[in-house]
C-alpha cells in the first residue's frame, strides 16, 4: 500500500499536510505553532497523491497527475495560492519533485514510454521536459545532499534498485545496485555525501542500502512484515527513522542513531488504509500522518524527542488508493 498522504515543513514548528478527498479535489490542513487549520479545497481534480516540497520560508510548491496524465502544478508564495498551471508531459506515475537550492526544482516521472522524465525550474522559467532514459516499472525517487547535486532510484523491469545521478555538470549513466524489490525506493540524505535507500523485499521485510561516500555498502535485512510501501525521515546528521505498515495494518518504527540501529517498536494499534508519511521541522522531532480504516480520515501522531503522543484524529474524509508507482 502507498502513501496517500503528503506533508512538508518549511520552518520550526510549521506542518502543511495535503490529500486527495473523495472529490479528487487536493485538500490541505496546518499546523501554525500553536493550532492546526481546518481543512480547505485547493482545487484540482488528481488522479495520484500530490507531491509538495519546500525551497525557503513560507514557500511550498505542490504537484499533481491529473486525470489526463500530466502534470499540473500550484504554489504558496507566504501570501496566497497561486492557481493550478499545467506543466506538460504525459506521466504512468505520480510525480516526484526535489529542490537543492532556493528557487530551485526539478521533477521527474516515468513517461508512457516507461524512461524517467525530468523538467525542472531555474528561478525564472520552466525548462522543457526531457528524457534520462532508462526503462523503469516504478515511480522515481529524488533525492539531493548538496547543491548542484541529484541522485534518482527507480525499479528497473527486472525489479532490481536502479540508480542515476547528476554532479552539476552531466549525468551519469544508469547503475544496478542490485536487489529484488516490491515497492519503490525510500531514500533520504542526512549529509553532505550520504544515501540511504529502503525497500520492502519479495520476503516481505525491509531491506537496506547505503552510500558512504566512496562506496555503495551491500543490501541489509532488518526483518518486519511490511504490507506498505517505506517511508523514511531524518531530524539531523546520523539519524534515520522508518516507518510501515505491519501485518496487521499497523504502524511500526524503526531508527538508526550514530551507528545503531535500534529494534522495531509498534506505534499504536490503530488501523491503517494507507503507508505513512513522515516529515521532520527540528531536532528530535517527527511527525507522522495516514488514512485511518475508518471513515478514511487523516490520523497524526508526534515525536517530541521523549515520547510518542499517540495517534489522534485530524478529520477529512479522503480516497484511500489513488495511483502511485
Amino acid at each position: 500500500m502507498a502513501q496517500q498522504l503528503t506533508s512538508v515543513a518549511w520552518s520550526a514548528n510549521r506542518l502543511d499536510v495535503f490529500g486527495i478527498g473523495t472529490d479528487n479535489a487536493c485538500w490541505h490542513t496546518w499546523w501554525n505553532g500553536s493550532n492546526w487549520g481546518g481543512w480547505e479545497s485547493l482545487g484540482g481534480v488528481f488522479s495520484s497523491p500530490v507531491e509538495a516540497v519546500s525551497w525557503g520560508p513560507n514557500r511550498i510548491d505542490l504537484f499533481g497527475l491529473g486525470t489526463d496524465n500530466t502534470i499540473y502544478h500550484k504554489y504558496w508564495n507566504g501570501s496566497g495560492w497561486h492557481g493550478w498551471e499545467k506543466l506538460g508531459g504525459v506521466a504512468s506515475s505520480a510525480v516526484r519533485a526535489v529542490s537543492w537550492g532556493a528557487n530551485r526544482l526539478d521533477i521527474f516521472i516515468r513517461g508512457t514510454d516507461d524512461a524517467c522524465w525530468h523538467k525542472w525550474w531555474n528561478g525564472a522559467s520552466w525548462g522543457g521536459w526531457e528524457s534520462l532514459g532508462g526503462k523503469i516499472n516504478s515511480g522515481v525517487e529524488a533525492v539531493s545532499w548538496g547543491a548542484n547535486r541529484l541522485d534518482l532510484f527507480a525499479l528497473g523491469t527486472d525489479n532490481a534498485v536502479w540508480h542515476k545521478w547528476w554532479d552539476g555538470s552531466r549525468w551519469g549513466g544508469w547503475e544496478s545496485l542490485g536487489g529484488v524489490a516490491t515497492s519503490p525506493v525510500s531514500a533520504v540524505c542526512w549529509g553532505s555525501n550520504r544515501i540511504d535507500l529502503f525497500v520492502k523485499g519479495t520476503d516481505n521485510a525491509l531491506w537496506h542500502k547505503w552510500w558512504d561516500g566512496s562506496k555503495w555498502g551491500g543490501w541489509e535485512s532488518f526483518g518486519g512484515v511490511l504490507t506498505s510501501d517505506v517511508k523514511v525521515a531524518s531530524w539531523g546528521q546520523g539519524h534515520l527513522d522508518i516507518f510501515v505498515r505491519g501485518s496487521k495494518n499497523d504502524a511500526w518504527h524503526i531508527y538508526y542513531h550514530n551507528g545503531k540501529w535500534g529494534t522495531w517498536e509498534q506505534l499504536g494499534s490503530n488501523t491503517l488504509f494507507t503507508a505513512i508519511s513522515a516529515v521532520s521541522w527540528g531536532s528530535s522531532r517527527l511527525d507522522l500522518f495516514a488514512i485511518a480504516t475508518d471513515k478514511n480520515a487523516t490520523l497524526h501522531q508526534a515525536w517530541n524527542g521523549k515520547t510518542w503522543s499517540g495517534w489522534e484524529s485530524r478529520g477529512g474524509v479522503f480516497l484511500s488508493q489513488l495511483r502511485n508507482l
